[in-house]
């Protein structure tokens, strides 16, 4: 009966988790009346595409605009449109979205939105096309945007500086500090990379079950991860970020009691760099199912190296140096009692 009951409550989880995944969207009650093809449901069309009428993106790229949706058909939604010169939006340009219009007849895309800069700069255009010049008017949604789109540069980036300081520290110490092998006396450093692995099968699974979530998400963003009409797996996601934001903080703290500023500098690049890696391998393997088990096997690593080279805690009276235990100091030969 007991072992029953566990699997009952397992399933439950389960389910809780799987029904929880997605945004709860209120049944308004301003759907449009169909009357015309190229009128469009707004709700559906919210839900479906996560944007309507009066949204702002920011452009990324330039955008030629028609005057109308097809030059050869003017849906009776368009009949009191002015006729505009064919216009050019640049990029970093302010739009908003003034109309969608549906014309099924068209064979490259059926969905036509409407945008406008100003009032004389405004047209038509492709969704598919404008989607990909453009991003959602918001700071999060385009850090999103940037980092998605350049997370190969940064790692590189900070690889690049993670070798230059392991070549100037060999040089001058013919040693290093690396977290899980040569920690310094902080278990930060392990908790944060712990996190970050978290965080990023967190992210892999999103991707991988509901990525209508993640894109919800990129449009309409949040910080808050204990706002209620976010789905339970993204508020996680967000908390596991703050966590990590705060967890990164004491890191640094920690480093600013080191005395040597190359030892600080080393240090923190080099845990970047496997923090980095950490996010490319647990986001990259998550959608394949092997990030789950390599999370399982990656946290055991990690306590276990941290309690196998654990840091002492203890400093010298005298030099406040790190010591290994009472007695004689190694360093400036006080006792330590």
């Amino acid at each position: 009966m007991i072992l029953f009951l566990r699997h009952l409550w397992w399933c439950v989880i389960v389910l809780f988790s799987l029904t929880s995944c997605y945004y709860t969207h209120s049944d308004q009650e301003d759907h449009w009346t169909i009357t015309d093809q190229s009128e469009v449901d707004s709700v559906n069309f919210y839900i479906d595409h996560h944007y309507w009428c009066g949204f702002n993106f920011q452009a990324t790229d330039s955008i030629c605009l028609q005057p109308y949706p097809s030059a050869s058909e003017k849906t009776s939604s368009l009949e009191n449109s002015y006729y505009y010169q064919p216009s050019v939006i640049n990029k970093n340009d302010q739009l908003v979205v003034a109309q969608v219009v549906y014309l099924p007849s068209d064979t490259t895309d059926s969905v036509w939105v409407k945008v406008a800069r100003d009032q004389l700069t405004q047209g038509w255009v492709h969704e598919s096309t404008l989607l990909k010049s453009v991003v959602p008017d918001d700071p999060i949604s385009k850090f999103i945007y940037h980092f998605s789109d350049r997370r190969a540069v940064y790692f590189i980036f900070l690889l690049g500086i993670a070798v230059l300081f392991w070549l100037v520290q060999s040089v001058r110490h013919k040693r290093f500090r690396l977290v899980h092998f040569r920690d310094i006396p902080s278990f930060y450093p392990t908790l944060l990379c712990l996190c970050v692995s978290g965080s990023a099968t967190i992210y892999g699974s999103i991707q991988r079950f509901v990525p209508t979530t993640w894109v919800e998400f990129y449009y309409h963003p949040t910080f808050n991860p204990f706002n209620p009409d976010i789905p339970f797996i993204l508020g996680l996601f967000l908390f596991s970020v703050w966590f990590m934001l705060i967890v990164g903080v004491a890191v640094v703290e920690e480093m600013r009691r080191q005395d040597d500023l190359g030892d600080q500098l080393w240090y923190l690049s080099s845990l970047l760099g496997v923090c980095m890696v950490l996010y490319l391998v647990f986001t990259l393997t998550t959608p394949y199912y092997i990030g789950y088990p390599l999370l399982v096997v990656y946290w055991i690593f990690a306590i276990r190296q941290y309690w196998i080279h654990r840091p002492t805690h203890m400093l010298c009276g005298l030099c406040h140096k790190p010591i290994l235990r009472k007695g004689k100091c190694p360093y400036c030969g006080a006792i330590n009692e």
